[in-house]
């Protein structure tokens, strides 16, 4: 695996993999050589696995143009009845809803309250996608990740932990 460095105004050093399955490593000016390749060593399983997930997920994002309109079709007519669903429940309505063709994130919720939402969902399970509604949804009561946004998850969906790691296991195939 190839190596980037990227040396900046930084206290501590990050490792992470780009869409070109590069390792890159951020590090603070004046850190030697030596303590990168150290610290390479010491997160290699990690980084192993984290090449693995992002070779996934770029496998599962590059897909033909029908392939694509396919998704976005299929988002565009589920995902807004979910919002609509989940949007009674809770009693938080958006003031917008999208779909995008988002490759990084499943969803987002604007200062407005307008939410995206990625066709890359629609090849996950329902109950994935349900998760992606109400955390979503839940940003408009809480723009953060604080306890009270999760407590507010939590109340509409006690089982949120197991959906979330569907998404974060790129490896589910629907």
């Amino acid at each position: 695996m190839n190596v980037k460095v990227i040396k900046s105004n930084r206290k501590t050093m990050s490792l992470s993999v780009d869409d070109h399955l590069n390792a890159v490593v951020r590090a603070p000016y004046g850190i030697s050589s030596a303590v990168i390749e150290s610290f390479l060593r010491d997160n290699s399983s990690w980084l192993e696995h984290a090449a693995e997930r992002k070779r996934i997920q770029l496998e599962r994002t590059n897909i033909s143009d029908d392939e694509m309109n396919e998704l976005i079709s299929l988002a565009e007519n589920l995902i807004p009845k979910r919002v609509a669903m989940y949007s009674a429940i809770m009693n938080i309505y958006p003031a917008r809803i999208r779909i995008t063709k988002a490759k990084k994130r499943f969803g987002s919720c604007s200062s407005k309250n307008s939410l995206c939402f990625s066709c890359f969902l629609m090849k996950y399970p329902q109950d994935a996608i349900d998760y992606v509604v109400v955390h979503e949804l839940a940003h408009i009561k809480h723009h953060n990740h604080s306890k009270a946004f999760y407590d507010l998850i939590y109340q509409y969906m006690p089982d949120y932990k197991e959906r979330e790691k569907i998404l974060k296991n790129t490896a589910q195939k629907k």
